[in-house]
């Protein structure tokens, strides 16, 4: 961690030191990361068609540098640690991608980034790798993220269900980076704002019956499960035989569980009493730009990560241009287009950024799930929704500070 902050330090220390006049003129190969198989699928068509779509407008405003296009690679990382270091690797060492977007799941995150693209000197930007222990990785200020840390998540999640009356909870967790990050900063919060967790146990993935561990939990008296899983594996499972036992009355999930295939699955009317917390893009113009652009194309701006996916693409395209290609200084080209001051860049701007850094002036990008201004952990503040089941998908109630 000391590590990544003097490469931060060192990073504003040398301003602009970058040179701001691309000389690419062929194609430029990035990876996209995401979980195509594996627990979080439902959501990975939004996510990818999003990041194809900033790299659309990127291509349709001229392309990188001097006549280059962007050229997006998608592999699937399966939320699992092994198969996305797999798919790094390909991407980087055969493949020969400058940046890597993704991958979509924590511990892939930091598999990743410790085996591949770290060593390699490669920028890797998450758009939905939440665990906190992202921001202590000794990544040499080449791992960031445009998702906020489960740390805000979990606490924000805390805060609004105990502001909603929930006074006595039930926790139960996937036994992985993800999970744990959640389930410990929700207990902290939730035990601050004077709530009580009368059991918290972690579960496996993937087990036909989760009943005795229900049957445990229950016997604390707690009318309201806390599940921090994934609506499409553990998560399913574990809310079908609750509901079916009646264990639990109500449920919180986080964003793992904003699985519209599980309310397809459970039925609407099984789910009334379900809420589940989830980033959403930011209010204000950076988001009414995308939401606007990216619904003509056919895209749902509200789907889980679709801002926060688009940003990550877009930022990434944002630092080649700045860097002019340059590998090497694509973490401070990264941190320059992203930070105040400069003139301010919304989603889709592409044509506009790119003549402005061909004429060496700063820019600040203004994204779809924010301003994107990165600390120097590489993390970024953010924006969550509290959602209900609503027809055959999730609606939203309010947002979470």
């Amino acid at each position: 961690m000391k590590k990544k902050i003097l490469a931060s330090l060192s990073v504003l220390a040398l301003g602009g030191a970058i040179a701001s006049a691309p000389a690419m003129a062929q194609n430029v190969k990035v990876a996209y990361l995401v979980a195509i198989t594996g627990p979080i699928a439902g959501m990975a068509p939004t996510m990818v068609q999003s990041m194809k779509f900033a790299a659309e407008q990127v291509n349709a405003q001229g392309g990188i540098g001097n006549g280059g296009k962007l050229d997006p690679q998608v592999y699937d990382s399966g939320c699992n640690p092994q198969l996305a270091t797999d798919a790094a690797t390909k991407a980087v060492n055969v493949n020969g991608v400058i940046g890597i977007v993704g991958p979509s799941c924590s511990g892939p995150v930091i598999a990743v980034a410790n085996s591949v693209s770290v060593p390699a000197g490669v920028l890797l930007i998450t758009s939905s790798g939440t665990s906190p222990k992202i921001s202590t990785l000794d990544d040499k200020d080449l791992v960031f993220r445009t998702v906020p840390s489960d740390d805000y998540q979990g606490r924000a999640l805390a805060r609004t269900i105990k502001a909603r009356g929930i006074d006595k909870v039930a926790i139960t967790y996937l036994n992985n980076d993800y999970g744990l990050g959640l389930a410990e900063a929700f207990t902290d919060e939730f035990k601050k704002q004077g709530g009580t967790v009368t059991a918290s146990r972690a579960h496996e993935d993937k087990k036909a019956s989760y009943r005795s561990d229900l049957a445990e939990l229950a016997k604390g008296g707690a009318d309201t499960l806390v599940v921090f899983a994934y609506g499409n594996s553990s998560g399913l499972t574990i809310l079908r035989q609750a509901i079916e036992n009646g264990f639990f009355k109500n449920f919180v999930g986080a964003d793992g569980m904003r699985d519209e295939g599980m309310v397809k699955t459970l039925g609407p009317d099984n789910l009334k009493t379900l809420l589940v917390s989830a980033p959403a893009g930011a209010t204000g113009t950076g988001f009414e730009k995308f939401s606007k652009d990216f619904k003509a194309a056919g895209g749902d701006p509200n789907g889980t990560f679709a801002a926060t996916s688009y940003d990550a693409a877009f930022l990434m395209a944002l630092a080649i241009e700045k860097a002019g290609g340059d590998k090497a200084k694509l973490p401070q080209a990264l941190r320059e287009v992203a930070t105040a001051p400069g003139e301010p860049i919304l989603p889709g701007e592409w044509a506009k950024a790119k003549k402005l850094i061909a004429e060496g002036k700063d820019i600040d990008y203004k994204g779809a799930a924010g301003d994107q201004e990165f600390d120097a952990h590489g993390d970024v503040p953010g924006d969550y929704v509290l959602y209900k089941v609503g027809g055959s998908g999730f609606a939203e109630i309010e947002r979470m500070k």
